[in-house]
């Protein structure tokens, strides 16, 4: 599900509460400020020695058509959040990735050629320079034209589910390694994933609510994520309870004062390159209906690197726990 980038901040009170208040969640950091989560860093770490593939191989894509793919030594995986070209170097096949989407942004990655220009669309002349072999992407990255001019050039193009879900992520993995000729690399990187998962943290006792707010200052850009976002799930998944889901909200919405002081949050999450957008955490106080709430009150405020939080993949296990941790915090 791609991120709605439009809408307006509706406007309303702001007028400034008093501080260390919280709401009903027990946030022992309702006085420590702001924090970061300590996502991953680094690479992705191969699950195994690089497999072999085993072509050619004929699978389902997305769109409901079969696709042959013979050839793995030159491999694009696109997507709106960087999964997929993690999980194909999670499969031990990062030397075959030629090119990437703005959201990857993994070390080993950073250097290779951008694929992906505004709002996430591909330049079908672009990627054919790159002379792929075999492209992988999901519904989040587009427009179709190009998908199609890449087919009729001769590409095989397999598209992934796109549910941005913690049990979509398995099915993503073995959907890549059966695309790539190494469903045994799938299973096993599926399996180390889901244990790192079940192995996250909850936390007892009344949740803390937690509001992911999507910003982009300099666009005029502020959403408020909520039921289906995929920022929920993180959010629940740390032991939290989502804003957004709380105020019957699906997807991402505008921002509106009335209702996100409705929310009472008790922190707000966002990502780092937002949280400079508007100018830091000074500036996101500014934004109405924000300082009055608990968050706000109290600048709980947490943000997380870009190409983490809705990454769904490899390494989410190791984000949700980070996440916890910095949502749970105490000074």
């Amino acid at each position: 599900m791609a991120l709605a980038l439009g809408g307006a901040l509706l406007l309303g009170g702001c007028g400034i509460g008093t501080a260390g208040v919280s709401a009903g969640g027990d946030d022992p950091g309702a006085r420590c400020g702001p924090g970061t989560v300590a996502a991953p860093q680094g690479d992705p770490v191969p699950v195994g020695k690089p497999p072999k593939p085993e072509l050619p191989v004929t699978v389902r894509s997305a769109d409901g058509g079969d696709v042959t793919v013979r050839d793995v030594r030159r491999v694009l995986a696109v997507n709106l959040y960087g999964s997929l070209a993690e999980i194909v170097y999670a499969l031990g096949l990062g030397d075959r990735l030629v090119g990437r989407d703005v959201s990857t942004t993994f070390p080993a990655a950073r250097a290779l050629p951008l694929v992906t220009g505004q709002g996430h669309d591909l330049s079908a002349e672009g990627v054919l320079k790159l002379n792929p072999s075999v492209v992988i992407a999901d519904k989040s990255i587009g427009p179709p034209e190009v998908l199609d001019q890449l087919r009729q050039s001769g590409v095989p193009v397999v598209l992934v589910d796109d549910r941005q879900t913690l049990p979509a992520i398995g099915p993503h993995i073995r959907a890549v390694a059966a695309a790539l000729g190494v469903p045994d690399a799938g299973r096993d990187l599926a399996a180390e994933v889901d244990d790192r998962l079940k192995a996250t943290a909850k936390t007892s006792g009344s949740p803390l609510t937690v509001a992911f707010l999507y910003l982009r200052g300099s666009a005029g850009v502020y959403l408020i994520g909520g039921k289906g976002a995929g920022s929920d799930a993180m959010i629940q998944a740390a032991g939290a309870a989502d804003a957004g889901t709380k105020l019957g909200l699906a997807g991402f919405r505008p921002l509106t004062s009335e209702g996100l002081i409705n929310a009472a949050p008790d922190v707000l999450l966002v990502m780092s390159a937002g949280l400079k957008s508007v100018g830091g955490v000074s500036g996101l106080l500014k934004l109405p209906g924000v300082a009055q709430t608990p968050a706000g009150r109290n600048r709980r405020v947490v943000d997380v690197d870009d190409g983490s939080l809705l990454s769904f993949g490899p390494r989410t296990g190791e984000t949700v726990t980070a996440l916890a941790a910095a949502v749970h915090r105490t000074c």
